[in-house]
């Protein structure tokens, strides 16, 4: 088991690149699938959610390789099993994006029921319900996961009942080898959903209304191979925002693509930040406002996870940690994932002035002086990143464990901290640490 060794309370200063997408490269490695030839990935991160969707491709008989660093050849050349393995399947919630294809390129899956980040309750109804419009049959067995078989997949029209991201993604990877046209109504469109659909074209597919709520797909025989670039984490360049922020310090952010940080823009900046946009860069200044506009009438503001082009949720616990050292309270509230504030005790442990209200909604009154502390745990990806953050503002040292969590979404996020200046160690522990924090009074 490894852990952080963080010395707090030093600003960071210098250049960080932004990696790809995580949730737009698993999707893209599932599009692999709808075609038996070639397919190059590039900009594609080196983290543990995506070595994961890869041992699950060359489970099922895909080959892979890393042929130059962020260079993945994907060649699908056929599929020699359509049972997934439960135990690389329980390790995130992106396997269920496999339906999709498995059922267009072999007729049929056995997917165990997906893992992921214990941010609550995330079902999987539109999954069944989209691909069920298209002509898949599906079984379901308590304890085990799916049975999808399809003889053939027919174009129809989806209208989802919410907009889901994994949802979408599945039905259009389904749709594009589909007999015939598919509308997809009220489907999601987050930049890894139009960085999927761009691929997708790009190997033969027709898709309009690419970034918009409305998707026209019309079904090809047949995909052909090609490239494909990742697009720019948006989460990860969020994070070193958020890192340069809480350590007063002052960073440029390269390949950012800023063109989908305009909200979260306009979000930090009702906490009191500001950045520059640079061309494809973003900059980040020392100097912060720090200081929580009102709403009208003084009121407290909400800040409220939306889908796309709304605040992105898993942004919600990095915006909390910067809320901490803002002057002025704020309401973050994540009506989606019941458990995505259950972090927060660390926290407040560590000084901040947290009120959770419900499993949904936290008040946070700033600013205040975080603490370092011996040793907390990270619960998933993004609190991860968010108890980290704490960690690099808190004067001291403070040791985080279960950071292969962190791994999952973050590429070498300890040796990018270290270029900006944080003294941040990577160790290795035989034995799990248990999370002990004394009370401060």
């Amino acid at each position: 088991m490894q852990e952080f060794i963080i010395e707090g309370g030093l600003p960071l200063r210098g250049e960080v690149t932004v990696s790809g997408n995580k949730n737009a490269a698993l999707k893209m490695l599932a599009a692999c699938l709808l075609t038996d030839e070639p397919v190059t990935l590039t900009n594609m991160p080196d983290i543990g959610d995506v070595r994961t969707q890869i041992d699950i491709l060359r489970q099922l008989g895909v080959e892979i390789n890393w042929v130059a660093p962020g260079e993945l050849r994907v060649h699908a050349r056929s599929v020699s099993t359509t049972t997934l393995d439960p135990i690389l399947a329980a390790k995130m919630r992106s396997s269920i994006v496999l339906a999709g294809p498995m059922l267009a390129r072999a007729g049929e899956v056995h997917l165990p029921l997906p893992g992921g980040d214990a941010i609550g309750e995330r079902r999987l109804d539109m999954h069944v319900f989209a691909l069920r419009k298209l002509g898949a049959q599906i079984d379901y067995e308590a304890g085990f996961g799916f049975h999808m078989r399809a003889d053939k997949l027919i174009g129809t029209d989806i209208l989802l009942i919410e907009a889901s991201v994994t949802a979408t993604e599945n039905a259009i990877m389904a749709a594009v080898l589909a007999e015939g046209k598919t509308r997809i109504r009220n489907a999601a469109s987050e930049p890894h959903i139009q960085d999927l659909c761009r691929m997708l074209v790009s190997m033969g597919a027709q898709i309009e209304g690419v970034g918009s709520n409305q998707l026209i797909i019309q079904g090809v025989c047949s995909l052909h191979g090609g490239q494909a670039r990742v697009g720019a984490d948006y989460m990860e360049a969020g994070s070193y925002i958020g890192a340069a922020v809480v350590t007063g310090g002052e960073i440029l952010i390269r390949q950012a693509d800023p063109d989908y940080l305009d909200m979260v823009g306009l979000i930090f900046e009702r906490l009191g930040v500001v950045f520059e946009r640079r061309g494809d860069d973003v900059f980040v200044p020392a100097s912060q406002p720090l200081t929580v506009i009102p709403d009208l009438g003084n009121r407290i503001p909400i800040i409220k996870a939306q889908p796309w082009p709304g605040f992105p949720p898993d942004l919600m616990s990095i915006a909390l940690v910067i809320a901490t050292q803002s002057a002025g309270a704020v309401l973050f509230h994540d009506w989606m994932y019941e458990s995505r504030f259950f972090f927060t005790d660390k926290l407040m442990r560590m000084g901040a002035r947290i009120t959770l209200c419900d499993p949904h909604r936290v008040l946070v009154q700033g600013p205040g002086t975080l603490r370092s502390a011996p040793y907390i745990s990270s619960p998933d990806i993004r609190a991860g990143m968010a108890l980290l953050l704490a960690a690099l503002s808190a004067r001291g040292q403070t040791r985080i464990s279960n950071v292969h969590q962190i791994d999952k979404g973050y590429e070498r996020v300890d040796e990018k901290l270290r270029e900006l200046g944080a003294q941040i160690q990577r160790i290795e522990r035989d034995e799990p640490t248990q999370e002990m924090i004394p009370l401060r009074l």
